[in-house]
C-alpha cells in the first residue's frame, strides 16, 4: 500500500478523535447561532443628518404660506398645514424656494441659470441623502450623476460669462466648484503610429479634395467666361448701327 494512503488514514483518524472530544454543548450553541443568523434579519439604522432639518416645524407649507386667511385660522389647523405634518416632497418645495430666493435676480426671475442651479442643488442633496441610506439604488445614482454634470456645466458657463454672479451663487448655495480636468491620454507606441497614419491619410485626402476643387473652380470660371462672352455678343448684335 502506498505511503500516502497511510498518511491520509492517520489524518482522518486524528480528525475524528478531535471531533469526538468537542463537547455537545458547544455544538448545540454553534448550531443555534447558525439557525438564528439564517432565519433572522438584523437592520442597523443610522441617523443621517438632512439638509431639511433646518426648516422650522411651525412654518406653513408652500401652498398655504401666502394665503391671507391663515392669519385667522385655529392653531390646530395651522399645525396640520405646517411642516411638522408635511411630507418630504412638501418640505423639498419649501427648501427649494428658500434656495431660489437667495440667488434670483428679481421677484419674477424663475428661469435664469442661478435659479436652475439652486433647484438642481436641492435635488442633488436629496438624492445624496437617499443614496446614503440606499447605496444600491442605481437609478437614483444615475439621476444624481446626471444632475451633477448638468450643474457643473451651468456653473462653468456662469464662470465664463459673469464671474461675480458665479462667485455669489456658489457662496449663497454652499457649492464648492472644481473645474473639469483637461483630457489626457497615455502616449503609447501603438497610439503614435495610429495617429501618424491618420494624419497621413487626412493629408492625402485633402490633396485629392484640393485637386477636385481646383478642377471645379476652373470649370466654373470657364462657364462664367462663356456666359459673359455670349452676353457681350448679344449686346453687340442688338446695338443699332
Amino acid at each position: 500500500m502506498p505511503c500516502w494512503l497511510d498518511l491520509l488514514r492517520s489524518c482522518l483518524e486524528r480528525t475524528a478523535s478531535f471531533l469526538q472530544n468537542i463537547s455537545s454543548d458547544l455544538v448545540c450553541k454553534v448550531r443555534a447561532l447558525t439557525l438564528s443568523c439564517s432565519f433572522s434579519n438584523v437592520y442597523l439604522f443610522v441617523d443621517i443628518p438632512s439638509h431639511l432639518d433646518d426648516l422650522p416645524p411651525t412654518m406653513l407649507k408652500k401652498d398655504y404660506a401666502k394665503l391671507p386667511i391663515m392669519n385667522s385660522v385655529d392653531d390646530v389647523v395651522k399645525r396640520l398645514l405646517s411642516l411638522e405634518m408635511a411630507s418630504q416632497k412638501e418640505k423639498m418645495k419649501v427648501k427649494t424656494q428658500q434656495l431660489v430666493e437667495k440667488v434670483r435676480r428679481s421677484p419674477n426671475d424663475n428661469g435664469s441659470f442661478e435659479v436652475q442651479v439652486a433647484i438642481l442643488t436641492a435635488r442633488i442633496r436629496t438624492l445624496e441623502e437617499h443614496l446614503q441610506k440606499h447605496p444600491k439604488d442605481k437609478k437614483n445614482r444615475r439621476l444624481l450623476l446626471m444632475g451633477l454634470d448638468r450643474r457643473r456645466k451651468m456653473l462653468g458657463y456662469l464662470r465664463r460669462v459673469n464671474y461675480s454672479t458665479f462667485e455669489n451663487t456658489c457662496k449663497e448655495l454652499g457649492i464648492q466648484y472644481s473645474p473639469p480636468q483637461p483630457y489626457s491620454r497615455r502616449v503609447t507606441k501603438r497610439w503614435l503610429v495610429k495617429k501618424a497614419l491618420c494624419i497621413k491619410v487626412f493629408e492625402e485626402k485633402q490633396k485629392l479634395k484640393a485637386a477636385e476643387r481646383l478642377k471645379q473652380r476652373r470649370e466654373f470660371q470657364a462657364r462664367a467666361r462663356a456666359a459673359r462672352e455670349q452676353q457681350e455678343k448679344q449686346a453687340q448684335e442688338g446695338t443699332p448701327v
